[in-house]
């Protein structure tokens, strides 16, 4: 169920500035999005997994929470995000 470090990696490296730039906003929110699309899919499959529901709802506040931020600070790249993720708020 967990992320591999390689696709961490790769998320990273695709949205942040580098790899290794785990703290950047984008980046992120680009690997909650992943966690999320994957939870998604596994609570169509196992309808009362309720630990797996609850934090999939921790996952898409903490999610809003950053994009939230990210008007704030910069439209811009929070529009190149919700585009190049193809969420919606």
């Amino acid at each position: 169920m967990a992320l591999s470090t390689e696709r961490k990696k790769e998320i990273f490296k695709k949205f942040g500035k580098s790899e290794a730039d785990t703290g950047n906003s984008e980046g992120q929110i680009a690997l909650f999005t992943t966690r999320i699309n994957e939870l998604t899919a596994h609570l169509k499959v196992n309808k009362k997994d309720f630990s797996t529901q609850t934090a999939l709802v921790n996952l898409v506040g903490k999610r809003r929470r950053l994009l939230n931020y990210l008007v704030r600070k910069d439209i811009t790249r929070y529009r190149k995000v919700i585009a190049e993720l193809g969420i919606r708020k």
